[in-house]
Order: C-alpha cells, then sequence, then structure tokens
C-alpha cells in the first residue's frame, strides 16, 4: 500500500535524480528516462525491505535492477550506459550514512565512527557489486553473441562454396 511516506519517498527519488540529470547536461528523452530510473531504484529499494531486512542487501539488488534498465535504453537510445546509470543511482548513495560517518570522526566518537564507516563502505560495496554483476553478465552476452554471429557468417559463407 503506497503511504504518504512512500509516496514523498518516490517524488523525491524521481526530482532528485531529475535534478542531478540536469547538472550532468542530460536533455530532452534521456533527461526522462534517466529520471524514471531514479525512480525505479528507490522503488526496488523499497519494495525489497519487507523480504530482505539488510539493507545492504536491498542496495545490491537495486543497483542490479537499475542496471539493467540502464543498459537495455542505453541500447534503445545509442547512446552510453553511464548516462542512464549514473543519475539513476543518486537515490540510492548513501549520504545520510556518510554523514554521520564524518560527523563521529570530527567529533572523535572513534567507536561509533568505525562502526558507522563499516557500515557505509557495506552500503558502497553492494552498490558496486550490483553495477559490477550486470555489467560483466551484459559484456559477455554481447561478446558471445558477436562471436556466435561471426561463426554464423563463416558457416553461411563455407556452406554457399
Amino acid at each position: 500500500m503506497l503511504t504518504m511516506d512512500v509516496c514523498l519517498q518516490l517524488a523525491a527519488a524521481f526530482c532528485g535524480t531529475l535534478g542531478f540529470a540536469i547538472c550532468f547536461n542530460i536533455r530532452g528523452k534521456k533527461l526522462l528516462i534517466a529520471s524514471l530510473g531514479g525512480l525505479m531504484s528507490w522503488t526496488v529499494f523499497l519494495l525489497l525491505a519487507p523480504l530482505l531486512p539488510s539493507e545492504a542487501t536491498r542496495y545490491f539488488f537495486a543497483s542490479a535492477a537499475v542496471t539493467i534498465y540502464a543498459e537495455a535504453f542505453a541500447r534503445v537510445m545509442k547512446t552510453p550506459t553511464t548516462t542512464f546509470l549514473v543519475p539513476s543511482l543518486i537515490p540510492l548513495i548513501p549520504g545520510g550514512s556518510l554523514y554521520y560517518t564524518m560527523n563521529y570522526a570530527l567529533n572523535e566518537k572513534w567507536t561509533a565512527f568505525a562502526g558507522k564507516a563499516i557500515y557505509t563502505l557495506e552500503l558502497a560495496m553492494a552498490l558496486a557489486l550490483g553495477i559490477i554483476a550486470v555489467t560483466t553478465v551484459t559484456r559477455m552476452v554481447i561478446v558471445i553473441s558477436k562471436k556466435l554471429r561471426g561463426i554464423e557468417k563463416i558457416s553461411l559463407f563455407h556452406h554457399n562454396m
């Protein structure tokens, strides 16, 4: 069920992504696609909450989902994947966690700093691993499909002789 809080979070994800996409000089249809990517990334993160209690795990799956989204639209729009991926990840950036990590360090609360720093790094690593996993699989599929098309062309060439 969509509560007012969830609606506000989703609106903020869309608008925040839109703002960053404008700053990244994305225009036209690509601007809308990038903004919808940010909305999607936060939607996936929220939808997984009842299923996955670990925030880092939800970050992984949300970043993987948005990477699939960015890879697909990059091909449709014939533009680099980063055009859609970078803005779409904005809602997932653990800014609050990073803020508290630095705040604890500046106030010399070293125990709290260490705990929050590890947590922040877990979130950042989950984001990175989600991106890497999907990008790696995408590249492998592209390479394999190119090789298969090459083999198909060769076999067609030899078959006609």
